[in-house]
């Protein structure tokens, strides 16, 4: 069996919680079922029983589907990733065969149907020089996945080594990272923890990156632009989750236009080349925020998910956040 695929099956195919989604064939849909159903059917030659209510061909046309999409998936340089990188493999290799066949198939995955599909601009990167409006920008560290709170709103560290934050580090900080440092070698856990906590309450905090203890500030960001569903509104947690998957464990270039009310840095993300923002709008998890941003691009990415009716747009007359916000202060 080729690399890719054995190590896929094993990274994802493990045994189902209560937690999760079950397809038809009695594992979780999306990327891990998919996976696994090709796994089996290089050692069986046996496509997924209950297929055949999903599609309109016979099982031989489904096997020679299979025979495909596997030797694609070997081939693949990287192999699908995600549920998306699934969906585009399974549409170019089908592309010849008929429509109800291969929308049919990715809804047995519960994979996302063409349609639904969206391309983002990773050719454009951030910009090189600082556009007009920026305070500063900043490179995080990895983001931790507790960190991202909601659809538009998330918490990042940046290493006190980044010109940012370097000079503005207040003396005790410093003292109480190196005072930490020597307690922790003298066994003094109790010190440490201690003179730690004295850091995380000054908007700091030490972190293990790579096996190095790296002093680091804290900064909640605000996408620019942007106003996600709440978390108690439809599509609140699918916008959460989305935006999860674009930055957990990831370093963000950060530009920062300003603060708002709340006291977070409001400013535009980019992620490996993406704009974050693009992402969620395209996606349709995320309102373009005329108030506060004129910015025609955001009100262009937004029309363009409405078209498609994709994410909150799939409801003919979606509530907006900002007057969900505002009936519930009266």
């Amino acid at each position: 069996m080729g690399n890719a695929l054995g190590f896929l099956c094993g990274k994802c195919c493990k045994p189902t919680t209560d937690d999760e989604s079950l397809g038809p064939h009695g594992v979780s849909v999306g990327l891990s079922a998919l996976a696994h159903d090709l796994f089996n059917f290089e050692i069986t030659s046996q496509v997924p029983e209950g297929l055949g209510s999903y599609v309109v061909s016979s099982r031989k046309a489904q096997a020679n589907w299979y025979r495909k999409i596997l030797e694609a998936w070997k081939q693949a340089k990287p192999p699908p990733q995600t549920a998306e990188d699934a969906s585009r493999l399974v549409i170019e290799i089908l592309k010849r065969h008929q429509k109800a066949d291969v929308e049919g198939l990715l809804s047995f995955y519960g994979l996302p149907l063409p349609h639904t599909l969206v391309e983002l601009s990773t050719e454009a990167p951030p910009p090189v020089s600082l556009p007009e409006g920026v305070l500063f920008e900043f490179q995080t560290l990895p983001v931790d996945p507790k960190a991202v709170a909601d659809g538009d709103t998330i918490t990042v560290y940046v290493s006190s080594s980044d010109p940012v934050v370097s000079s503005t580090v207040p003396r005790e900080v410093n003292v109480a990272a190196v005072q930490r440092s020597k307690a922790r070698e003298r066994k003094d856990y109790a010190k440490a923890d201690a003179l730690h906590q004295k850091i995380i309450d000054s908007g700091y905090r030490v972190l293990n990156i790579q096996n190095e203890e790296v002093l680091a500030r804290k900064f909640r960001i605000r996408l620019r632009g942007i106003d996600a569903p709440e978390s108690q509104m439809p599509f609140g947690k699918e916008a959460q989750e989305e935006l999860l998957k674009i930055v957990q464990w990831k370093s963000l270039k950060v530009l920062v236009y300003g603060e708002d009310r709340y006291g977070r840095c409001v400013g535009d993300l980019y992620c490996n080349g993406v704009f974050v923002q693009e992402a969620m709008l395209k996606k349709g998890l995320a309102w373009h925020y005329v108030a506060y941003d004129k910015r025609m691009v955001l009100a262009k990415w937004e029309k363009e998910a409405r078209q498609k009716r994709i994410g909150l747009w799939a409801s003919s007359n979606p509530e907006k956040p900002w007057d969900w916000r505002k009936n519930r202060r009266v």
